[in-house]
Protein backbone atom coordinates (compact mmCIF):
# COMPACT_ATOMS: atom_id res chain seq x y z
CA UNK A 1 0.00 0.00 0.00
CA UNK A 2 1.15 3.53 -0.76
CA UNK A 3 2.37 5.42 2.31
CA UNK A 4 -0.35 7.71 3.72
CA UNK A 5 2.04 10.66 3.81
CA UNK A 6 2.55 10.32 0.07
CA UNK A 7 -1.20 10.10 -0.55
CA UNK A 8 -1.57 13.41 1.26
CA UNK A 9 0.89 14.96 -1.19
CA UNK A 10 -0.53 13.71 -4.50
CA UNK A 11 -2.48 16.20 -6.64
CA UNK A 12 -6.20 15.54 -6.45
CA UNK A 13 -9.33 16.46 -8.39
CA UNK A 14 -12.69 16.73 -6.62
CA UNK A 15 -15.78 16.55 -8.88
CA UNK A 16 -18.59 15.58 -6.50
CA UNK A 17 -18.75 17.58 -3.29
CA UNK A 18 -21.82 19.30 -1.84
CA UNK A 19 -21.12 22.69 -0.28
CA UNK A 20 -23.72 22.23 2.45
CA UNK A 21 -22.39 18.75 3.22
CA UNK A 22 -18.89 20.00 3.98
CA UNK A 23 -19.26 22.88 6.44
CA UNK A 24 -16.80 23.07 9.30
CA UNK A 25 -18.65 22.31 12.57
CA UNK A 26 -17.05 25.37 14.18
CA UNK A 27 -18.44 27.52 11.37
CA UNK A 28 -21.91 26.01 11.76
CA UNK A 29 -21.84 26.94 15.45
CA UNK A 30 -20.66 30.50 14.82
CA UNK A 31 -23.22 31.12 12.07
CA UNK A 32 -26.01 29.57 14.15
CA UNK A 33 -25.20 31.81 17.11
CA UNK A 34 -25.15 34.88 14.85
CA UNK A 35 -28.51 34.06 13.26
CA UNK A 36 -30.27 32.51 16.24
CA UNK A 37 -30.49 29.06 14.64
CA UNK A 38 -31.16 26.23 17.07
CA UNK A 39 -28.55 23.43 17.09
CA UNK A 40 -28.65 20.06 18.85
CA UNK A 41 -25.38 21.06 20.56
CA UNK A 42 -23.00 24.01 20.52
CA UNK A 43 -19.94 21.89 21.34
CA UNK A 44 -17.78 21.43 18.24
CA UNK A 45 -16.76 17.82 18.93
CA UNK A 46 -20.30 16.81 19.82
CA UNK A 47 -21.75 18.53 16.74
CA UNK A 48 -19.26 16.73 14.51
CA UNK A 49 -20.33 13.45 16.08
CA UNK A 50 -24.01 14.38 15.65
CA UNK A 51 -23.53 14.97 11.92
CA UNK A 52 -21.88 11.60 11.37
CA UNK A 53 -24.17 9.45 13.51
CA UNK A 54 -27.60 10.35 12.21
CA UNK A 55 -28.20 8.40 9.04
CA UNK A 56 -28.03 4.71 9.97
CA UNK A 57 -27.47 3.46 6.43
CA UNK A 58 -30.53 5.21 5.04
CA UNK A 59 -30.35 7.74 2.20
CA UNK A 60 -33.52 9.60 3.19
CA UNK A 61 -32.28 10.03 6.78
CA UNK A 62 -28.84 11.01 5.49
CA UNK A 63 -30.38 13.79 3.39
CA UNK A 64 -32.31 15.15 6.37
CA UNK A 65 -29.03 16.19 8.01
CA UNK A 66 -28.54 18.84 5.33
CA UNK A 67 -31.40 20.95 6.69
CA UNK A 68 -29.28 22.04 9.65
CA UNK A 69 -26.36 23.13 7.49
CA UNK A 70 -28.66 24.86 5.02
CA UNK A 71 -30.31 26.70 7.91
CA UNK A 72 -27.11 28.64 8.67
CA UNK A 73 -26.43 29.42 4.98
CA UNK A 74 -29.13 32.02 4.41
CA UNK A 75 -27.12 35.25 4.13
CA UNK A 76 -24.64 36.54 1.57
CA UNK A 77 -21.91 36.56 4.20
CA UNK A 78 -22.54 32.96 5.26
CA UNK A 79 -22.61 31.68 1.69
CA UNK A 80 -19.40 33.48 0.77
CA UNK A 81 -17.68 32.32 3.94
CA UNK A 82 -18.56 28.65 3.56
CA UNK A 83 -17.46 28.64 -0.10
CA UNK A 84 -14.18 30.35 0.81
CA UNK A 85 -13.52 27.87 3.61
CA UNK A 86 -14.20 24.95 1.26
CA UNK A 87 -11.40 26.24 -0.98
CA UNK A 88 -9.05 26.49 2.00
CA UNK A 89 -9.92 22.92 2.94
CA UNK A 90 -9.29 21.70 -0.61
CA UNK A 91 -5.89 23.40 -0.67
CA UNK A 92 -4.82 21.58 2.50
CA UNK A 93 -5.36 18.29 0.65
CA UNK A 94 -3.58 19.45 -2.52
CA UNK A 95 -6.81 19.43 -4.51
CA UNK A 96 -5.77 21.29 -7.65
CA UNK A 97 -9.26 21.51 -9.17
CA UNK A 98 -12.66 21.22 -7.50
CA UNK A 99 -16.25 21.31 -8.66
CA UNK A 100 -18.46 22.13 -5.70
CA UNK A 101 -22.23 21.90 -6.02
CA UNK A 102 -25.26 23.26 -4.19
CA UNK A 103 -28.97 23.97 -4.65
CA UNK A 104 -29.58 27.76 -4.69
CA UNK A 105 -33.31 27.37 -4.06
CA UNK A 106 -32.60 26.06 -0.55
CA UNK A 107 -31.02 29.36 0.49
CA UNK A 108 -33.91 31.79 0.00
CA UNK A 109 -35.37 31.55 3.52
CA UNK A 110 -34.26 35.07 4.50
CA UNK A 111 -35.19 36.79 1.28
CA UNK A 112 -32.09 36.45 -0.88
CA UNK A 113 -32.86 36.10 -4.57
CA UNK A 114 -31.28 33.36 -6.66
CA UNK A 115 -28.78 35.65 -8.37
CA UNK A 116 -27.54 36.98 -5.02
CA UNK A 117 -27.15 33.44 -3.72
CA UNK A 118 -25.08 32.21 -6.67
CA UNK A 119 -23.00 35.39 -6.74
CA UNK A 120 -22.18 35.06 -3.04
CA UNK A 121 -20.92 31.49 -3.45
CA UNK A 122 -18.89 32.43 -6.52
CA UNK A 123 -17.37 35.36 -4.62
CA UNK A 124 -16.24 32.96 -1.90
CA UNK A 125 -14.81 30.48 -4.38
CA UNK A 126 -12.95 33.21 -6.25
CA UNK A 127 -11.56 34.67 -3.04
CA UNK A 128 -10.42 31.16 -2.16
CA UNK A 129 -8.78 30.71 -5.54
CA UNK A 130 -6.81 33.93 -5.13
CA UNK A 131 -5.56 32.79 -1.72
CA UNK A 132 -4.85 29.13 -2.47
CA UNK A 133 -4.42 28.75 -6.24
CA UNK A 134 -7.04 25.98 -6.36
CA UNK A 135 -9.05 26.08 -9.58
CA UNK A 136 -12.80 25.63 -9.30
CA UNK A 137 -16.14 25.27 -11.03
CA UNK A 138 -19.61 25.58 -9.51
CA UNK A 139 -22.45 23.16 -10.27
CA UNK A 140 -26.04 24.25 -9.59
CA UNK A 141 -28.48 21.60 -8.39
CA UNK A 142 -32.20 21.28 -8.78
CA UNK A 143 -34.02 19.05 -6.30
CA UNK A 144 -35.88 15.92 -7.38
CA UNK A 145 -38.77 16.44 -4.97
CA UNK A 146 -39.52 19.96 -6.19
CA UNK A 147 -41.53 21.04 -9.20
CA UNK A 148 -40.24 20.59 -12.77
CA UNK A 149 -40.85 24.32 -13.32
CA UNK A 150 -38.46 25.14 -10.49
CA UNK A 151 -35.89 22.77 -11.99
CA UNK A 152 -36.18 24.64 -15.29
CA UNK A 153 -35.57 27.89 -13.42
CA UNK A 154 -32.41 26.38 -11.89
CA UNK A 155 -31.26 25.29 -15.35
CA UNK A 156 -31.77 28.78 -16.71
CA UNK A 157 -29.87 30.19 -13.74
CA UNK A 158 -26.94 27.85 -14.39
CA UNK A 159 -26.68 28.91 -18.03
CA UNK A 160 -26.96 32.58 -17.09
CA UNK A 161 -23.84 32.21 -14.90
CA UNK A 162 -21.84 30.03 -17.30
CA UNK A 163 -19.26 32.78 -17.98
CA UNK A 164 -18.91 33.62 -14.28
CA UNK A 165 -17.84 30.26 -12.86
CA UNK A 166 -20.85 27.94 -13.09
CA UNK A 167 -19.82 24.89 -15.11
CA UNK A 168 -22.77 22.52 -14.94
CA UNK A 169 -26.25 21.47 -13.81
CA UNK A 170 -27.30 18.59 -11.57
CA UNK A 171 -30.40 17.17 -9.96
CA UNK A 172 -30.06 15.82 -6.44
CA UNK A 173 -32.20 14.36 -3.68
CA UNK A 174 -33.84 11.03 -2.97
CA UNK A 175 -34.10 8.99 -6.19
CA UNK A 176 -36.93 6.78 -4.98
CA UNK A 177 -40.20 8.04 -6.45
CA UNK A 178 -38.51 10.99 -8.14
CA UNK A 179 -37.29 9.90 -11.60
CA UNK A 180 -35.06 12.36 -13.48
CA UNK A 181 -37.31 12.26 -16.58
CA UNK A 182 -39.93 14.19 -14.61
CA UNK A 183 -37.62 17.20 -14.98
CA UNK A 184 -37.03 16.73 -18.70
CA UNK A 185 -37.66 20.40 -19.60
CA UNK A 186 -34.72 21.50 -17.49
CA UNK A 187 -32.40 19.01 -19.14
CA UNK A 188 -33.66 19.87 -22.61
CA UNK A 189 -32.91 23.51 -21.89
CA UNK A 190 -29.36 22.73 -20.73
CA UNK A 191 -28.71 20.54 -23.77
CA UNK A 192 -30.05 23.16 -26.16
CA UNK A 193 -27.55 25.64 -24.69
CA UNK A 194 -24.58 23.26 -25.13
CA UNK A 195 -24.03 23.11 -21.38
CA UNK A 196 -22.96 20.37 -18.96
CA UNK A 197 -25.09 17.84 -17.08
CA UNK A 198 -24.30 15.50 -14.23
CA UNK A 199 -27.09 13.56 -12.52
CA UNK A 200 -27.28 11.65 -9.26
CA UNK A 201 -28.33 8.20 -10.45
CA UNK A 202 -27.95 4.58 -9.50
CA UNK A 203 -27.32 5.33 -5.83
CA UNK A 204 -30.70 4.90 -4.16
CA UNK A 205 -32.39 3.31 -7.18
CA UNK A 206 -31.42 0.84 -9.89
CA UNK A 207 -30.53 0.68 -13.55
CA UNK A 208 -33.63 2.52 -14.72
CA UNK A 209 -32.41 5.65 -12.97
CA UNK A 210 -29.03 5.49 -14.72
CA UNK A 211 -30.64 4.73 -18.08
CA UNK A 212 -33.04 7.69 -17.76
CA UNK A 213 -30.20 10.00 -16.74
CA UNK A 214 -28.21 9.10 -19.85
CA UNK A 215 -30.72 8.37 -22.58
CA UNK A 216 -33.61 10.69 -21.70
CA UNK A 217 -31.91 13.51 -19.82
CA UNK A 218 -28.55 13.52 -21.63
CA UNK A 219 -26.19 13.32 -18.66
CA UNK A 220 -22.49 13.74 -19.43
CA UNK A 221 -21.48 12.31 -16.04
CA UNK A 222 -23.21 10.11 -13.48
CA UNK A 223 -23.09 10.81 -9.77
CA UNK A 224 -22.54 7.53 -7.89
CA UNK A 225 -23.86 4.95 -10.38
CA UNK A 226 -23.15 2.02 -8.05
CA UNK A 227 -26.12 0.05 -9.42
CA UNK A 228 -24.39 -0.30 -12.79
CA UNK A 229 -23.24 -3.70 -11.50
CA UNK A 230 -26.87 -4.84 -11.88
CA UNK A 231 -26.16 -4.84 -15.61
CA UNK A 232 -23.20 -7.21 -15.25
CA UNK A 233 -22.49 -10.84 -14.54
CA UNK A 234 -19.71 -11.03 -11.98
CA UNK A 235 -17.75 -14.06 -10.88
CA UNK A 236 -15.44 -13.36 -7.98
CA UNK A 237 -13.84 -10.04 -8.85
CA UNK A 238 -14.17 -10.52 -12.62
CA UNK A 239 -16.81 -9.15 -14.97
CA UNK A 240 -17.74 -12.04 -17.24
CA UNK A 241 -20.62 -10.38 -19.08
CA UNK A 242 -21.98 -6.86 -19.53
CA UNK A 243 -25.35 -5.63 -20.72
CA UNK A 244 -26.03 -2.87 -23.22
CA UNK A 245 -26.07 -0.07 -20.62
CA UNK A 246 -22.74 -0.95 -19.00
CA UNK A 247 -21.17 -1.42 -22.44
CA UNK A 248 -22.50 2.01 -23.44
CA UNK A 249 -21.01 3.64 -20.34
CA UNK A 250 -17.66 1.96 -20.91
CA UNK A 251 -17.56 2.56 -24.67
CA UNK A 252 -18.56 6.22 -24.45
CA UNK A 253 -16.18 6.87 -21.53
CA UNK A 254 -19.02 8.25 -19.41
CA UNK A 255 -17.51 9.30 -16.09
CA UNK A 256 -18.80 7.79 -12.86
CA UNK A 257 -18.33 9.98 -9.78
CA UNK A 258 -17.71 7.38 -7.06
CA UNK A 259 -18.20 8.35 -3.40
CA UNK A 260 -17.38 5.21 -1.44
CA UNK A 261 -17.72 6.33 2.17
CA UNK A 262 -20.95 8.17 1.40
CA UNK A 263 -22.33 5.09 -0.36
CA UNK A 264 -21.62 3.01 2.74
CA UNK A 265 -23.23 5.65 4.96
CA UNK A 266 -26.43 5.75 2.91
CA UNK A 267 -26.68 1.98 2.53
CA UNK A 268 -26.05 2.00 -1.23
CA UNK A 269 -23.29 -0.56 -0.53
CA UNK A 270 -22.33 -2.46 2.61
CA UNK A 271 -18.57 -2.00 2.62
CA UNK A 272 -15.46 -1.06 0.66
CA UNK A 273 -15.12 -4.71 -0.32
CA UNK A 274 -18.60 -4.79 -1.88
CA UNK A 275 -18.26 -1.43 -3.66
CA UNK A 276 -17.83 -1.71 -7.46
CA UNK A 277 -15.16 1.00 -7.69
CA UNK A 278 -12.09 -1.19 -7.98
CA UNK A 279 -13.72 -3.62 -10.41
CA UNK A 280 -14.77 -0.73 -12.64
CA UNK A 281 -11.31 0.85 -12.42
CA UNK A 282 -9.59 -2.43 -13.35
CA UNK A 283 -11.96 -2.87 -16.31
CA UNK A 284 -11.19 0.58 -17.72
CA UNK A 285 -14.39 2.40 -16.86
CA UNK A 286 -13.73 6.09 -16.31
CA UNK A 287 -14.13 6.18 -12.54
CA UNK A 288 -12.56 8.34 -9.88
CA UNK A 289 -12.98 9.08 -6.19
CA UNK A 290 -15.04 11.89 -4.69
CA UNK A 291 -15.93 12.88 -1.13
CA UNK A 292 -19.62 13.86 -1.62
CA UNK A 293 -20.20 15.30 1.88
CA UNK A 294 -17.02 15.89 3.82
CA UNK A 295 -18.59 16.74 7.17
CA UNK A 296 -21.61 14.47 7.15
CA UNK A 297 -19.56 11.45 6.04
CA UNK A 298 -16.51 12.52 8.06
CA UNK A 299 -14.26 12.21 5.05
CA UNK A 300 -12.36 14.13 2.39
CA UNK A 301 -10.64 13.19 -0.84
CA UNK A 302 -7.41 12.32 0.94
CA UNK A 303 -9.25 9.94 3.27
CA UNK A 304 -11.11 8.41 0.33
CA UNK A 305 -7.76 7.68 -1.34
CA UNK A 306 -6.23 6.31 1.85
CA UNK A 307 -9.17 3.99 2.56
CA UNK A 308 -9.36 2.86 -1.06
CA UNK A 309 -5.61 2.23 -1.07
CA UNK A 310 -5.95 0.00 1.99
CA UNK A 311 -9.00 -1.86 0.69
CA UNK A 312 -7.80 -2.38 -2.89
CA UNK A 313 -3.99 -2.26 -2.62
CA UNK A 314 -3.83 0.69 -4.99
CA UNK A 315 -0.51 1.53 -6.60
CA UNK A 316 0.97 4.98 -7.13
CA UNK A 317 0.07 4.56 -10.80
CA UNK A 318 -3.54 3.86 -9.78
CA UNK A 319 -3.68 7.13 -7.84
CA UNK A 320 -2.37 8.99 -10.86
CA UNK A 321 -4.97 7.35 -13.09
CA UNK A 322 -7.73 8.33 -10.66
CA UNK A 323 -6.67 11.99 -10.65
CA UNK A 324 -6.23 12.09 -14.43
CA UNK A 325 -9.58 10.34 -14.99
CA UNK A 326 -11.25 13.01 -12.88
CA UNK A 327 -9.51 15.90 -14.60
CA UNK A 328 -10.42 14.53 -18.02
CA UNK A 329 -14.04 14.50 -16.85
CA UNK A 330 -14.16 18.05 -15.50
CA UNK A 331 -16.67 20.54 -16.89
CA UNK A 332 -14.12 23.14 -17.97
CA UNK A 333 -12.84 23.95 -21.42
CA UNK A 334 -10.25 21.67 -22.99
CA UNK A 335 -7.24 24.04 -22.97
CA UNK A 336 -7.55 24.63 -19.21
CA UNK A 337 -8.14 20.93 -18.63
CA UNK A 338 -5.02 19.91 -20.57
CA UNK A 339 -2.95 22.55 -18.83
CA UNK A 340 -3.90 21.17 -15.42
CA UNK A 341 -3.31 17.56 -16.50
CA UNK A 342 0.14 18.05 -17.99
CA UNK A 343 1.55 21.07 -16.15
CA UNK A 344 0.18 20.38 -12.68
CA UNK A 345 -1.08 16.82 -12.12
CA UNK A 346 1.38 14.79 -14.18
CA UNK A 347 4.26 17.09 -13.25
CA UNK A 348 3.59 16.66 -9.52
CA UNK A 349 3.22 12.89 -9.87
CA UNK A 350 6.53 12.77 -11.75
CA UNK A 351 8.24 14.78 -9.02
CA UNK A 352 6.83 12.54 -6.27
CA UNK A 353 7.77 9.40 -8.22
CA UNK A 354 11.37 10.62 -8.52
CA UNK A 355 11.68 11.88 -4.95
CA UNK A 356 10.29 8.77 -3.26
CA UNK A 357 11.53 6.17 -5.82
CA UNK A 358 8.02 5.01 -6.68
CA UNK A 359 7.00 2.75 -9.56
Amino acid sequence: MINEDIIKLVPKVELHDHLDGGLRPATVIELAQEDGVQLPTYDEAELKKWFTAGYAGNLAHYLELFSLAVGVMQTKEALERTAFEAMEDYARENVVYAEVRFAPVLHTQKGLNLEEIVTSVLNGLERGRKKTGVHYGLILCAMRNQSPQLSLEMAELAVAFRTRGVVGFDIAGDESGHPPKRHIQAFQYIRSRNFNITIHAGEGFGLESIWQALQICGAHRIGHGTHIVDDMTIEGDQITKMGDLSHFIQDKRIPLEMCIQSNIDTGAVKSYESHPFIMLLRNNFRVFLCSDNRTISNTNLTQEMIKASRAYDLSFKDLEKISVNAMKSAFIHQPEKLDLIFNTIKRQFTELRSKYKLD
